[in-house]
């Protein structure tokens, strides 16, 4: 089998070559995968060769000998996890073949990696976002996007949720609206509906969008074409529901006219919501509650960011945190890799 990396490779032992044409064939992988497949089972094969083993002898003991080379090497858990995963299929194929009487690879898994934090916006930088005012921008657009931005963050709703809304309830639609209960009912992950309330802000910005949103060419060809499209609260110029990677690149486009330093993405603006609203109540089931989190552990997140905004507070703030150069690290390093060593 031919790639584009075969003048890279060496020549690969035939049972990785039959493996290869198997999963390109049989299991018509993308032609990527498969390269690197023989990338990875290249890797296996070199191994296996320095210590003197043909492939159906290799045990479970020299897999996790090559792992730890890998992660020694610097190479990430989720790329280990990536080698791992097809060494592991090749050797289930060689079981299936009846080469091998167990697989090597089945009880070997990656390092655990380090969960990052999630990006979330300061709160002066969110709210320099809501209240951008492009002068220079459609009214129509800029209503439009400014009642986005008002309910990504005053809701800390998902961008899926979002573009979900329709205008009004009715029995066909996803999510709505209550402008007069100041509520918003969206259909979130595992199809769970959830009620979050709908801010004062995020009220009279969705106020001035709905007073302009009719004023599309493109609408009434919309609901010829697609009345449940139509019927969306965000739509485009040519009168069809907005999609999710248009809400991205508007978003995008209107962080950066902030003058904020990094494009903020739908799910910064949730992130945030849930960040901000934790520093200011600690109230984590409300939180979970609100950002329709089945499982609490997933919220617990949050914490960890309003943790370092605390102890960012402390040190720029307490008297006694400023060190000298010769002094021990402030309090606020020592509560952080505390916290870290005891989430």
């Amino acid at each position: 089998m031919a790639t584009s990396t075969d003048a890279a490779l060496p020549a690969l032992p035939v049972q990785i070559e039959k493996y290869l044409e198997y999963v390109r064939v049989e299991r018509r992988l993308a032609a990527r995968t498969v390269e690197l497949y023989a990338i990875h089972l290249a890797t296996l094969a070199r191994n296996a060769a320095t210590a003197g083993l043909a492939l159906e002898q290799v045990q479970t003991a020299h897999v996790r000998r090559w792992m730890a080379q890998l992660h020694g090497a610097g190479r990430e858990s989720r790329g280990i996890a990536l080698v791992l995963s097809c060494w592991r299929s090749f050797y289930r194929w060689l079981g299936n073949e009846g080469r091998v009487g167990s697989n090597p690879v089945q009880d070997v898994h990656a390092p655990k990696a380090a969960r990052p934090l999630p990006k979330a916006l300061a709160v002066d930088e969110a709210v320099r976002l809501a209240e951008l005012h492009d002068a220079e921008a459609d009214p129509w657009d800029e209503a439009r996007d400014r009642a986005i931005v008002e309910l990504l963050y005053g809701c800390g709703l998902r961008v899926g949720e979002l573009v979900g809304l329709d205008v009004r309830a009715s029995s066909g639609a996803r999510g709505w609206i209550d402008p007069d209960a100041a509520e918003a009912q969206v259909l979130g992950k595992g199809s769970k509906r959830r009620i979050v309330p709908v801010g004062s802000k995020a009220l009279e910005a969705l106020q001035a969008w709905l007073a302009l949103r009719d004023d599309c060419a493109g609408l009434e060809a919309a609901r010829l074409r697609d009345p449940g499209s139509a019927a969306a609260l965000f739509i485009g110029r040519n009168g069809n529901r907005l999609s999710a990677h248009a809400v991205w690149k508007q978003l995008r486009e209107r962080s950066l006219k902030a003058g904020l330093t990094a494009p903020v993405h739908p799910h910064m603006l949730r992130h945030s919501f849930a960040s901000h609203l934790l520093q200011s109540s600690s109230d984590l089931r409300a939180v979970q509650e609100l950002l329709g989190h089945a499982n609490i552990s997933t919220t617990q997140v949050y914490t960890r960011l309003d943790f370092q905004h605390l102890a960012k507070a402390y040190d720029a703030a307490h008297p006694r945190a400023r060190a000298r150069d010769d002094s021990p690290p402030p309090i606020g390093d020592a509560l952080r890799k505390n916290k870290s060593r005891n989430p």
